[in-house]
């Protein structure tokens, strides 16, 4: 099978107060992909620093393949600082290595081999990484039928109605949390509607195959035109929730590609990423049961 999968975007160390976690979507996204027996590659860049070198080392040594260039820019970081209350601040450092990937001609032929792509609206902060993510989008065959999923990860100032009109328009499957959609709804107009109705709006304006919507304990939803699917949140025990997002996606579309129905799909997707908030880390193996 010809067919390949990409995550694409930032490749970042988050640096926590106990040490640093390796971190960034287009790994999880493609490490998850293929433990469901797919072909898949994360997309990304680091600096020739010993932040990406060992970056790279973590990345390979999970055997996730990938197309990671090394540039002239730091390797990202994403500096974590608890607050009194326990809540969780983010600074995340600019002008980084992911946010100047480069659009090559080893990218271009992955491309013309692409059956799905993740992309998110973080790693469109600058205008590099986003026309790489633009041109590599442009590039893909229309004969593909591909996947494209736009992943919102609305973090900080990093986004404008613009990255998200233009992302909205480019992709056809959505996934959005509920806060996220509750920002972008108002930004877009239409603040005073339930989550469900603004998910409809979304589908039918964007002429989208599917809309995720994600609401923590409160459950996870699957828009299709004329069709919802919805799965609760299992119960488990938590040992972080750190790259949960990104195997919900993972499992969701390589199970869509295998062949599986929305609400069967939808389920897995629940199954693993509860999964893996059961586990440390966003890279656990999935046990057999999950992945057949």
């Amino acid at each position: 099978m010809n067919d390949i999968v990409i995550g694409m975007g930032e490749a970042l160390w988050d640096v926590l107060p106990e040490g640093k976690k390796i971190g960034g979507a287009p790994a999880n996204f493609a490490y998850h992909v293929s433990q469901f027996g797919l072909e898949s590659c994360a997309v990304s860049a680091v600096g020739d620093d010993a932040l990406g070198q060992e970056l790279m080392e973590n990345v390979n040594s999970k055997g996730v393949k990938h197309l990671i260039e090394t540039v002239p820019y730091p390797t990202g970081t994403v500096q974590v600082e608890i607050d009194q209350a326990g809540i969780p601040q983010y600074d995340i450092k600019e002008n980084v290595a992911w946010d100047n990937i480069p659009y090559t001609a080893r990218l271009d032929s992955l491309a013309q081999r692409t059956k799905a792509v993740c992309f998110g609206s973080l790693a469109q902060r600058n205008v590099v990484s986003r026309n790489t993510i633009n041109r590599f989008l442009d590039a893909i065959p229309e004969e593909n039928n591909a996947l494209v999923v736009f992943d919102v990860n609305l973090r900080q100032g990093f986004y404008n109605k613009e990255i998200l009109c233009n992302s909205m328009e480019r992709c056809n499957i959505l996934k959005i949390n509920d806060e996220e959609l509750v920002t972008v709804s108002r930004m877009f107009g239409y603040p005073g509607i339930d989550l469900q109705d603004k998910c409809w709006i979304l589908l039918g304006k964007y002429n989208l195959k599917m809309l995720i919507l994600t609401c923590g304990i409160n459950g996870s939803y699957v828009f299709t035109p004329g069709n919802v699917s919805f799965q609760p949140t299992p119960k488990v025990e938590v040992a972080d929730t750190v790259g949960a997002g990104d195997s919900f996606t993972a499992a969701f579309i390589a199970n869509i590609l295998k062949g599986k129905s929305v609400s069967e799909a939808h389920c897995k997707a629940v199954e693993t990423s509860a999964f893996v908030c059961t586990r440390p880390g966003a890279m656990p193996v999935l046990p057999a049961e999950i992945t057949q």
